[in-house]
């Protein structure tokens, strides 16, 4: 394990407290392992109570030259939140999961506030505390239970309802964060309209744990909406499942969710038990505000692309269900870690990109799971069985496939470890250089999550 010195050890428990500070291998290693089972590290693991203790620690890690990988629930998917491996620098696994706190609903200023270890389902739930405001949080995901609201900045998240409330950044009203020399930046005030100099908390929101430290978050809320459908259609392929949805737009509905699945996931997903209802060849799951007969009405005049539907007012969890559990399902059923990459695309050109990985992977002899955001062209492309010396190079194939159909390689997971070597193929040598340039300004000693976007 790549540990600091037992000076800087001393130090960090007197910030913390000595049960905060694990040192233990067995003790730290939920934390140093990352959801997918791939991503190891070696690191102290320190857990910071609020902010002016996190300041502290960046403070003497800074001065220290002791590198920090900043976790919130460890729910990333492309070694972002993990430090890495036989590192021979001394290393810090800040978890921000106490800083947990949130505060009551704001109904004048249509906000809440909520500590950066705050999960995403903690905060829906202390949005109904106060249901006479009639407000809600706009972003949702299927990790829901532990993904945090820190996490979520750092990685600017954006989930099934991204067609309608946009994504992370879009939600931040106000932020507080410390910088790798321990300075607290704060902007803390529920103005939508607040054009004072660089927007720096959207510059912090999808950086990664690179610039910045996030241990606070003041979140727009949106009127909450009491009346949807939700249907799941079946369509002979992708493309016509974009067609219904684009009909269904143009009738005149509010989207709150559009979700595309394939046969073959929608398959994997009615093997572990979960009530399917559709057989088809592309599964397209709509939520819209409004009701069981006004959704049931727009898909009988989508015309033949509908080949199948069933229609449940919402929330419609069993319809739901065929959706949320492919991402457990998919690492169930592969031999091997699944290769999963985050992707988007035009809408247009959905169809064109799980085509042809498809045929990619039969080429490969390997399986393709697609699902995703079809609302927003983003598709999460996941590649079972791959042989370990096999896994970059697949990789790499659906990331040029991506990049041919003008697309990108990450669409809301970040880059992580994963693809830092890949950012030559979303970014260009004067935009990387100006990414550069804000990072080395804010961090000159890459204190934060070295080798994370940049790689190195």
């Amino acid at each position: 394990m790549a540990v600091p010195n037992a000076q800087i050890v001393r130090a960090l428990r007197a910030i913390v407290g000595d049960t905060h500070v694990l040192t233990e291998s067995d003790v730290a290693a939920p934390y140093l392992t990352d959801w997918t089972g791939e991503w190891h590290g070696d690191a102290v693991v320190v857990r910071p109570a609020d902010t002016a203790e996190v300041a502290a620690v960046l403070g003497l890690c800074t001065a220290h030259d002791v590198k920090v990988t900043p976790q919130g629930g460890n729910t990333g998917l492309v070694g972002g939140s993990t430090p890495p491996p036989n590192d021979s620098r001394p290393w810090v696994l800040l978890s921000l999961r106490r800083l947990d706190t949130i505060g009551m609903p704001d109904g004048s200023g249509q906000c809440i506030a909520a500590g950066a270890g705050a999960t995403l389902a903690a905060v829906h739930t202390a949005t109904t505390t106060s249901p006479e405001l009639g407000l809600m949080f706009g972003v949702d995901l299927a990790a829901r239970d532990s993904a945090t609201i820190g996490g979520m900045v750092a990685t600017n998240a954006g989930g099934i309802r991204m067609i309608r409330y946009g994504d992370m950044r879009s939600q931040v009203l106000g932020l507080e964060a410390v910088l790798p020399s321990g300075d607290v930046v704060t902007r803390w005030r529920p103005l939508r309209k607040d054009n004072v100099g660089y927007h720096l908390p959207g510059l912090i929101a999808g950086s990664e744990g690179t610039l910045a430290v996030v241990t606070r978050v003041l979140l727009r809320l949106v009127q909450r909406t009491y009346r949807t459908a939700v249907a799941l259609v079946g369509a002979a392929d992708v493309d016509a499942a974009r067609r219904v949805l684009v009909a269904v737009q143009r009738f005149g509905h509010t989207v709150e969710a559009a979700e595309i699945m394939t046969r073959t996931g929608v398959d994997l997903v009615a093997g572990t038990g979960v009530r399917t209802q559709i057989d088809a060849g592309a599964t397209l799951l709509l939520e819209i505000v409004g009701g069981v007969e006004e959704l049931s009405e727009s898909l009988a005049r989508a015309g033949d692309d509908v080949l199948d539907a069933v229609v449940d007012a919402g929330p419609a969890s069993d319809l739901w269900r065929v959706r949320e559990s492919h991402t457990e399902t998919i690492a169930r059923s592969s031999t091997t870690a699944p290769v999963k990459l985050d992707v988007s695309v035009p809408m247009g050109d959905v169809h064109q990109l799980i085509s042809r990985v498809d045929e990619f992977a039969g080429r490969s002899g390997v399986r393709a799971v697609q699902f995703g955001h079809i609302g927003d062209g983003n598709i999460h492309v996941n590649l079972l069985d791959v042989p370990a010396g096999n896994r970059q190079t697949a990789a790499d194939c659906v990331l040029g496939i991506v990049v041919e159909l003008g697309g990108s390689i990450s669409a809301e997971h970040g880059i992580g470890r994963a693809k830092a070597a890949s950012i030559g193929l979303g970014r260009d040598a004067v935009d990387i250089a100006a990414m550069r340039a804000i990072k080395g300004a804010l961090d000159p000693r890459d204190t934060m999550n070295p080798g994370v976007i940049f790689g190195g």
